[in-house]
């Protein structure tokens, strides 16, 4: 099927450009323009003094507003300030016009442009689009308020992950074209990487599809430059232009794994950490249609975007932000899962005698801490049966690099397990998101919401290691660093470990929390995640096994999943996921789409679509398995 050949109106179009932006194809973006809008019956003039080049959007709705956004490039060099006027209408061609006004903006807004479009009804579509003072009009947009008191239903389109040099937005082609009430945007909405790094060599090679600037994004120049090539995209601007957004930033937005002190991909040579996170919120702020502190000449609060939407009485939707608010750093296999370890008692002679714990206990009241040591201990594999090697003057000096052959270092499972998996400090929200979502909670209960819906980034269920054989995981078929990434997970595998501490998995003290709060509170939560870039649903279940809620885990919409990394066949993976994982209701780990949820008083339904293909613009959708929960269940069946 040739999606590429859509059935949408002229007045619905947007100028389209799949590369950067340079001057010959910011040209060619305004002829564009300029053709669309002689169909639409607008005067056009001959010079206009600035152009709309990234299409238009809407965002953040209630019931009786919403937030207009789009991007003014300047005509002729810079500007102190250009105007425009924005206009909301209940018709396409703005014959019934219900809210308008003037707005402002300048270099230091990057010329984008937001408006809380206010007076308007609730449960309504409404056109909206601006004009210039030479009257050059934006594309038009189509959004929705949300509704009030009962309704029969509510359908959310989920998305998240879109790496523009990994292949087509195919995926918000489709959502665009699907009759959806709200958009759901998860996080990775960008991604912070140079040009080669984390890319597909047939979309940038062959498809033009390379990322501006070329180096990793620093400064808030490197990331509105990186949002303004983004945009160009004519499937992203499509989807803005069809449905209002809710959105939430993930990592990349930032950099990859990052917490509230810093990412996995920031090195100190890379300057301040802080200075840039306050840029990329800075530019996430100008170029999403997202409602901050104040709407106006000046955005106040980028910090916190937790916030709470009313759709009608049927449900609550709770934004939170797990990544940037108040996370605690990432635990990681690599620098913090121990290795077993022996207490050594040292003799005058330095020979050092095994001792236990208890004596270690006893002995550090009457000797010098000098002569009471834990040392790494390796294990002897060559009689086929691990055997620990205690011997001090042995094995003092070794490193893993001088270890004899068949000697490893093994992981202590048991004690990460124990001590840094639960330790109850670590949080993925912060104590005053953690007690907002409480009150979120307790007030939409009290109110009567049927279902309450949480939208965050990363998996709150629990994913465990598979088990798989060499053969099983086609081991010497993959890359060498993935390679030495499967050999670790074999080992971790038998004791349980989870599949991805840098979800809800690594601070599972926090998770526990947060069940207390649902079950506390009398919710029926619908969790929903991105991250992954695969298919998951969960049954979530509390410590002691009690059904807590469910959750749906959105494929991506072209980053690349397990399936790229793990020459295992998909379908072995993800049931061998399954067969580890509790809590794991259907799981694909093949595939890119979104997740289409209806949400109705009596029940839950989630249906995924994929993309067969991103990597070229005919491509065919096929829907996943249903995944369906009735209300009060706090079960998938």
């Amino acid at each position: 099927m040739n999606q590429n050949a859509s059935n949408q109106s002229p007045s619905n179009q947007s100028p389209s450009n799949r590369s950067a932006l340079n001057r010959r194809q910011l040209l060619k973006g305004i002829s564009a323009s300029l053709g669309l809008l002689a169909l639409r019956g607008f005067e056009v003039q001959a010079a206009a003094p600035s152009h709309f080049t990234h299409g238009v959007a809407s965002g953040d709705p209630l019931s009786d507003r919403v937030i207009l956004w789009t991007r003014l490039i300047p005509g002729n060099g810079e500007h102190s300030a250009i105007n425009c006027q924005w206009q909301v209408a209940k018709d396409s061609a703005f014959k019934q016009i219900v809210s308008s006004g003037m707005a402002s903006t300048n270099s230091e807004r990057d010329y984008t442009v937001k408006i809380d479009a206010a007076g308007l009804s609730p449960n309504s579509n409404y056109f909206y689009r601006f004009l210039t003072d030479d009257q050059l009009a934006s594309p038009i947009g189509r959004t929705r308020t949300l509704p009030v008191g009962d309704i029969d239903q509510i359908r959310l389109g989920i998305t998240s992950c879109s790496n523009y040099p990994q292949g087509y937005f195919n995926v918000y082609r489709h959502m665009a074209q699907t009759d959806i009430d709200l958009v759901l945007h998860l996080g990775d909405y960008i991604y912070e990487y140079a040009e080669g790094v984390y890319s597909n060599e047939i979309a940038t090679d062959k498809l033009g599809r390379k990322v501006e600037p070329s180096t990793e994004i620093l400064s808030l120049e490197d990331y509105r430059m990186r949002y303004g090539l983004y945009r160009t995209d004519e499937d992203l601007q499509l989807v803005h232009a069809r449905h209002p957004f809710v959105c939430v930033w993930d990592d990349h937005e930032l950099a990859n794994d990052s917490w509230k002190d810093g990412a996995e991909n920031h090195s100190a040579d890379e300057g301040d950490f802080q200075a840039r996170m306050r840029s990329a919120r800075q530019a996430y702020h100008e170029w999403m249609p997202i409602r901050t502190g104040s709407v106006g000449d000046q955005i106040d609060d980028q910090s916190a975007i937790f916030r709470s939407f009313k759709l009608g009485n049927l449900a609550d939707l709770i934004m939170l932000d797990t990544r940037l608010h108040g996370r605690d750093r990432p635990l990681d296999y690599a620098k913090d899962l121990p290795m077993h370890s022996a207490l050594f008692q040292l003799s005058a002679s330095g020979e050092g005698s095994l001792i236990s714990e208890d004596a270690f206990t006893q002995l550090t009241e009457s000797l010098p801490a000098e002569q009471l040591v834990r040392i790494t201990i390796p294990f002897d594999f060559t009689s086929g049966t691990p055997t620990p090697v205690n011997d001090y003057v042995t094995i003092k000096d070794l490193t893993a690099e001088t270890l004899p052959q068949g000697w490893y270092y093994l992981p202590d499972s048991q004690s990460f397990k124990q001590q840094a998996l639960v330790e109850p400090g670590r949080t993925i929200l912060g104590a005053d998101q953690e007690q907002w979502l409480g009150s979120e909670l307790q007030a939409s209960t009290k109110r009567g919401a049927t279902w309450q819906v949480i939208g965050q980034q990363v998996l709150m269920g629990k994913l465990r290691l598979p088990v798989l054989s060499d053969e099983q995981l086609k081991i010497d078929q993959a890359e060498p660093y993935i390679r030495k990434i499967m050999e670790m997970m074999q080992v971790l595998a038998p004791d349980q470990l989870p599949f991805n501490l840098d979800a809800w998995d690594g601070y599972a003290a926090c998770r526990d929390r947060v069940f207390s709060s649902f079950a506390e509170h009398g919710t029926n939560p619908v969790v929903l995640a991105g991250d992954t870039h695969n298919a998951w649903s969960f049954n979530l279940a509390d410590s002691n096994g009690e059904a807590v809620g469910v959750e749906v885990g959105t494929p991506g919409v072209s980053s690349p999943g397990l399936e790229t990394y793990l020459p295992t066949d998909p379908a072995e993976l993800g049931k061998a996921i399954q067969d580890v994982s509790a809590e794991l209701f259907a799981v694909d780990t093949a595939r890119r789409g979104w997740s289409e949820m209806t949400l109705t008083p009596e029940a839950m339904t989630n249906q995924w679509h994929f993309v067969s293909t991103v990597l070229d613009r005919d491509y065919s959708v096929e829907k996943g398995a249903m995944q369906y929960c009735k209300a009060g269940s706090k079960r998938f069946s």
